[in-house]
């Protein structure tokens, strides 16, 4: 039986593929320039107006980006006249008939409670207004009324109706997705705030130590040991910009490193091998620093000889490829998988499970990073940075407070 339904397959999909040949070339006018048919025309301007409408949509309901979209949304129903609200105004008209704006905002006081679509006849005694109807079909995001799309015609139309709620459900489903956007970026924000906290105090108050110890044996030594204290705190909790470039952050963790030496002196011997065409590569703030403070923990726990880490950036075309390597522990693997799946909490390693979501969060599931370890081997961290990824820029240079 399925021998006899393939070979029925193989010899249908030619005449299927004869079919939709012989119907483009007979449907399709020459005054088109091979475009396609009138429905693929049609199609074809619908989503490319749908496609500019939506960017701006994308950043939330406000009277800019209503206004940026309105026209797009008024070309996709074809009518008069269109109009976004929220709950209390009319951020954007479109098209003839703006006097109608308060009435509309006066009927639009039931579909923003209940949520329903509404269409009612609009009141004019202007002649040359050709607006006679309005269909309202409110923009819900997760079940809450933001706002409402309203379409102005000279009669009444129920396709317009159904026209007008599709359109309404598709502006709901972009302003869903800013909103997720907004979340993402709170989270991003939360996390970070997480991992400053965890900037260790024992290494805040280790770093003070260590500048009082040289205050009279070395003044010079401990001015620049607080200068690199004061640039390493400064960085680290700067208020602006979730992005920085990979340079702004090496630039930290060569504080970091200058604050470790000084108080292990000999113990720890960093080697860096840093590509300059990678170092304006744009990366999640505090992604590198506290893999660093990590190798720096690890690498020197348990041991009493000198320890070694190696910090490199490498150009791998499209991307730059930074790993940090330390000789020291190093970890379970299994215990470091239930670290980064967040199933225990770390009681070594600080941010490595929030670094690892972060660059999952921007730019995607493979770009987690990529750990290498044993017990007693040490520890090889890999972090792939794309040099070019849509919404990742980082924040102008500006004087800190």
């Amino acid at each position: 039986m399925s021998g006899f339904l393939a070979g029925l397959c193989v010899a249908v999909l030619p005449l299927l593929a004869a079919g939709f040949w012989l119907g483009r070339r007979t449907a399709r006018p020459e005054s088109l320039g091979g475009l396609g048919t009138p429905v693929e025309h049609a199609t074809f301007q619908t989503l490319h107006t749908a496609s500019l409408a939506a960017p701006p949509l994308r950043a939330g309901l406000t009277e800019e980006t209503a206004r940026r979209s309105a026209r797009r949304l008024r070309t996709l129903l074809g009518t008069d006249a269109l109009c976004l609200t929220d709950q209390k105004q009319v951020l954007a008209w479109d098209g003839v008939g703006d006097h109608h704006r308060a009435e509309i905002m006066e009927r639009l006081a039931g579909p923003l409670e209940t949520g329903r679509g509404e269409a009612f006849r609009l009141n004019c005694d202007a002649d040359d207004c050709p607006l006679r109807w309005a269909v309202v079909a409110p923009l819900t995001v997760d079940d809450r009324v933001h706002g409402a799309l309203v379409a102005c015609a000279p009669r009444e139309s129920a396709v317009l109706v159904r026209a007008a709620g599709e359109v309404a459900r598709w502006v709901s489903v972009q302003l869903e997705l800013a909103d997720l956007d907004q979340s993402r970026t709170r989270l991003i924000e939360a996390e970070i705030k997480a991992l400053r906290a965890q900037i260790s105090p024992h290494f805040i108050f280790n770093s003070l130590a260590v500048i009082a110890s040289f205050v009279r044996t070395d003044p010079e030594r401990a001015r620049e040991l607080l200068l690199e204290f004061a640039d390493f705190t400064r960085y680290s909790f700067r208020r602006h910009g979730d992005f920085t470039t990979l340079a702004d952050e090496l630039h930290a963790i060569d504080h970091y490193l200058a604050l470790v030496r000084a108080r292990f002196g000999e113990r720890l011997s960093v080697t860096l091998q840093i590509a300059p065409e990678v170092l304006p590569v744009a990366l999640p703030f505090l992604c590198l620093q506290p893999l660093v403070e990590n190798a720096v923990k690890h690498g020197l726990e348990g041991k009493a000889d000198k320890s070694r880490i190696s910090i490199t950036a490498q150009d791998a075309g499209a991307e730059a490829l930074v790993v940090i390597e330390d000789d020291g522990a190093g970890m379970d693997p299994d215990l470091l998988r239930r670290i980064l799946a967040g199933e225990v909490s770390p009681s070594g390693g600080i941010g490595l499970s929030n670094v690892d979501d972060r660059l999952r969060q921007v730019y995607g599931d493979d770009y987690g990073l990529v750990i290498e370890t044993a017990v007693g081997a040490g520890m090889k961290i890999t972090a792939r940075l794309p040099k070019y990824q849509p919404g990742v820029h980082s924040a102008s240079r500006r004087s800190e407070p």
